[in-house]
């Protein structure tokens, strides 16, 4: 199969693009195309989107369009990603990485800071493919009142430079997959993460589930980190219930995707986390990390203090033991 040429969308487009939306809707049951009353754009997309100093492109495949995608500027620094869809056969060839990179190069190259999407809640292949991409589900469900009846899934990313936030239940929901990803390929090189390897996706996917809902029930906080829009890192606030420590915290599963390291981003995801910790009334936070790692020094440089050793507390993957080092620290 030939590859579909990307390139910048025209207005004489529209007949293309309408067929393309239009089928993509008709995949799912209650979504129909009311063309002049709900999206009269498709008819002149590209003036569109260059009024709105944004842009728009198609991707052609034997005389017809069977790929598109637009962004726009927002206010605040950040972009939008809009109208991007993939014909039904050429799916799984790429051609959707090549319409979402094309979209968030050209917002990057025009200083945009985050990257943002709205998503029918039907649509759940194209919520797995923005998952992967490191997009999180971000802010209250969008309810149009239109003939489909639907309701959009906001999701956003950080576009530029390294950035932590902490999410809340959806957000942690829809970081499942790619943390589960980071997990098993941490614990494959060895990391201490109270897993040895080999550890299979799925039961990373469990392990997230479970803290997701945790997230969802108040018990603990989850911060990612991103590095020019990729899913870098991660880190938890597990939150203290005993009645007699209202006031703790304990850090867990501090991580670093292995290609994105040596870039601060785990000393970020610390800093981050003690500010969570604070602006969650949890002075006193706790960690624990495996003796000898580069981990150990970085909780020393960090200004935490150790206050136990326990010899060969942890087992590793060539069948030895390590010691425990446990940590405090007053915020």
């Amino acid at each position: 199969m030939t590859a579909p040429l990307l390139r910048p969308g025209r207005d004489e487009d529209a007949a293309g693009f309408i067929a393309l939306v239009g089928a993509c809707w008709a995949e799912y049951p209650g979504c129909v195309m009311d063309l002049d009353g709900e999206v009269p754009e498709l008819r002149a997309l590209a003036s569109y989107y260059a009024g709105q100093g944004g842009a728009l492109w198609a991707a052609e495949a034997g005389g017809r369009v069977v790929g598109m995608v637009g962004t726009k500027p927002l206010d605040g620094g950040a972009w939008e990603l809009c109208k991007m869809y993939a014909d039904a056969g050429q799916r799984g060839t790429g051609l959707a990485q090549a319409l979402i990179d094309a979209a968030e190069g050209f917002a990057r190259a025009h200083g945009a800071a985050e990257m943002k999407l709205w998503t029918d809640t039907r649509f759940d292949r194209a919520h797995r493919f923005y998952e992967k991409q490191g997009y999180v589900r971000s802010g209250p469900i969008r309810v149009l009142d239109d003939l489909s009846h639907s309701l959009e899934f906001a999701y956003a990313k950080p576009l530029a430079g390294v950035v932590v936030r902490v999410l809340d239940a959806a957000g942690a929901a829809s970081v499942e997959g790619g943390l589960a990803a980071l997990l098993r390929d941490c614990v494959a090189e060895g990391a201490a993460l109270e897993f040895l390897p080999p550890m299979e996706l799925a039961a990373a996917r469990a392990y997230w589930k479970q803290k997701s809902r945790e997230v969802a029930l108040g018990q603990r906080l989850l911060l990612v980190a991103w590095v020019e829009g990729m899913l870098a890192g991660t880190v938890m606030l597990r939150l203290e219930s005993s009645p007699d420590q209202p006031h703790g915290a304990h850090v867990q599963k501090l991580m670093v995707a292995p290609g994105l390291r040596r870039r601060g981003v785990a000393r970020l995801l610390m800093r981050a986390a003690e500010q969570a910790a604070i602006a969650a009334g949890r002075p006193l936070v706790t960690l624990g990390a495996r003796g000898g790692d580069p981990a150990e020094a970085m909780y020393r440089a960090l200004g935490w203090t150790e206050c136990g050793r326990i010899a060969g507390y942890t087992a590793n993957a060539a069948g030895g033991f390590d010691d425990g080092v446990f940590f405090v620290k007053r915020l």
